[in-house]
C-alpha cells in the first residue's frame, strides 16, 4: 500500500516558513502587496481567488483585489495592468485565468512586469526556466519539486515521466526535473503505447483533466505518483486523473486529490510573492 503524501501538511510548513519571513520584514519596515485581478464571476476562479487570498492573510502578505465585469475590454485590463506594473506599492500581480473570451489571455500574460509575474507564466520567466536561469516557476510544477523533496523522494538518476504538455505544468515541470538531474520523458495525447512509457517511471506526474484515466496498469511497482489534475467524476465529486483506488495498491506513494498538488500550488504562490520583494530590492 503507497504511502499517501500530504500536501496539505507541507504546503502548511512552507506558509509557515514564508510568514515567519514576512514577519521579519515588517519588523524592518517592508511590506509585500500582491494584486489580485479577477474578470467576471467564474465560479471556480473565484473559489481559487478566495483561497489566494486566504493564504496572503495567514502569511501576512497585503492582497489587493480587482474585480472587475464580464464584459471588461481587453484595453480596459492591459491599461489596469499597465499601471500596476507602474504602482511601486505592489510587488506581485496575478490576473486569475481562464479569462473571457473577448481577452487574448498571451496577450495579458506578456503585459505583465517579469519581475512582479508571480504566477510564473511570463515568456521572459519560462525562458529563464528553460535555460536555467534565476526567475519565477510557474506554482504547480514548483510544487510537485517541494512534495518530491520533502517527502524523501530521490529525482536525480530516477526516470521521470510527465503526461500533459502545457505551457502551465507540462513543459515547466519537465523543465525542473532536468533541473533536479531526472531522465525526462514527457507524454500527451499523441504519445504511442502511453501504458507502457508510464510504467518506466520511477516518478509519475500525470497533467491531462481526464477523471482517473490512469489506472494500475499505468503504474510501476513502488513508483511515486503526482497527480495533478483537478476533475470531477461521475458523481460530481472531487478526483483526480490517477484512479486512486488502484494506484495506491500498486504505488510506492502517491498524492490524493484534494489534498495533494492543490494546497502545494497557492503555497508556492506566497514563495513567489516573497521572492518579488527580493527580485525587486535587487
Amino acid at each position: 500500500m503507497a504511502i499517501q503524501i500530504d500536501g496539505k501538511a507541507i504546503a502548511a510548513q512552507i506558509k509557515d516558513e514564508v510568514r515567519a519571513r514576512i514577519e521579519q520584514l515588517r519588523e524592518q519596515g517592508t511590506e509585500v502587496t500582491l494584486a489580485v485581478v479577477q474578470v467576471g464571476a467564474d465560479p471556480a476562479s473565484s473559489v481559487y481567488v478566495r483561497n489566494k487570498k486566504k493564504a496572503c492573510e495567514y502569511c501576512g502578505i497585503i492582497s489587493r483585489s480587482y474585480e472587475l465585469g464580464e464584459e471588461t475590454t481587453q484595453e480596459e485590463l492591459l491599461a489596469l495592468v499597465q499601471s500596476l506594473n507602474e504602482d511601486p506599492g505592489i510587488n506581485g500581480i496575478l490576473v486569475q485565468l481562464p479569462l473571457p473570451s473577448q481577452i487574448d489571455e498571451d496577450r495579458i500574460i506578456g503585459a505583465i512586469s517579469p519581475s512582479k509575474d508571480v504566477d510564473g507564466f511570463h515568456p521572459q520567466s519560462v525562458g529563464a526556466l528553460s535555460i536555467g536561469l534565476p526567475g519565477f516557476i510557474s506554482c504547480t510544477p514548483a510544487g510537485v519539486i517541494q512534495l518530491l523533496r520533502r517527502s524523501g523522494i530521490e529525482m536525480e538518476g530516477k526516470e521521470a515521466v510527465v503526461v500533459g504538455r502545457s505551457n502551465i505544468v507540462g513543459k515547466p515541470m519537465a523543465a525542473l526535473l532536468l533541473r533536479e538531474n531526472a531522465t525526462v520523458t514527457v507524454a500527451h495525447s499523441r504519445t504511442k503505447n502511453l501504458a507502457e512509457v508510464c510504467r518506466r517511471a520511477d516518478i509519475l506526474i500525470t497533467a491531462i483533466g481526464k477523471p482517473k484515466f490512469f489506472t494500475g496498469e499505468y503504474i510501476r511497482e513502488g513508483a511515486a505518483v503526482i497527480d495533478c489534475g483537478i476533475n470531477r467524476d461521475e458523481n460530481g465529486k472531487l478526483c483526480g486523473d490517477v484512479d486512486y483506488a488502484e494506484a495506491e495498491k500498486i504505488a510506492g506513494a502517491i498524492t490524493p486529490v484534494p489534498g495533494g498538488v492543490g494546497p502545494m500550488t497557492v503555497a508556492m504562490l506566497m514563495v513567489n510573492c516573497l521572492a518579488s520583494l527580493e527580485l525587486q530590492q535587487a
